[in-house]
């Protein structure tokens, strides 16, 4: 198994029980990759994209058990620290690891925007989001003009959503 393989078999293991988590990061991690493949990602951006959409919910458990809650910024501050060792453990360069952590601890940002990672990452979440919250088309309406920059993710997004 590669890096990549290996992060998301550690993540599935991370989420054991949760069933509901293991799917969201999977697909999560399906579009991000169908994305930044479309996209036409260099092979190193694509790569940490993929590591980050394995990881990008680790900060959940940690955020409940500190707080009783995990709104997205809870994420953002408990994901980077469980997320840097799963990675390190997974045999991921620092360098690497280190960028895949400022995604994690970004992932529910969307301003200052720095890289097609981090934007294919918001654009492969909220694709997953829209439909496990159920939220109706007006509100895929609105997602599409607030997060989707990119060429695919507006193709994938308005399709998906009848947009």
């Amino acid at each position: 198994m590669n890096e990549v393989e290996r992060t998301l078999a550690a993540m599935i293991e991370f989420d054991a029980g949760d069933p509901r988590r293991i799917q969201h990061f999977l697909k999560v991690h399906g579009f991000a990759r169908l994305i930044g493949l479309a996209e036409g990602l260099d092979a190193q951006t694509q790569y940490r994209l993929e590591l980050a959409a394995a990881v990008h919910d680790i900060g959940i458990r940690p955020a409940e058990r500190k707080y009783g809650r995990c709104d997205g910024k809870l994420q953002e501050r408990e994901g980077p620290e469980p997320a840097e060792k799963l990675l390190t453990d997974a045999g991921v360069t620092p360098g690497n690891a280190e960028r895949v952590c400022f995604l994690v601890a970004h992932h529910h940002t969307n301003i200052g925007v720095d890289g097609a990672d981090w934007r294919i990452l918001l654009e492969a979440d909220a694709l997953v989001n829209l439909y496990e919250d159920d939220l109706p088309q007006a509100a895929a309406r609105q997602v599409l003009e607030n997060v989707f920059r990119t060429d695919t993710g507006i193709a994938l997004c308005k399709t998906m959503y009848g947009l």
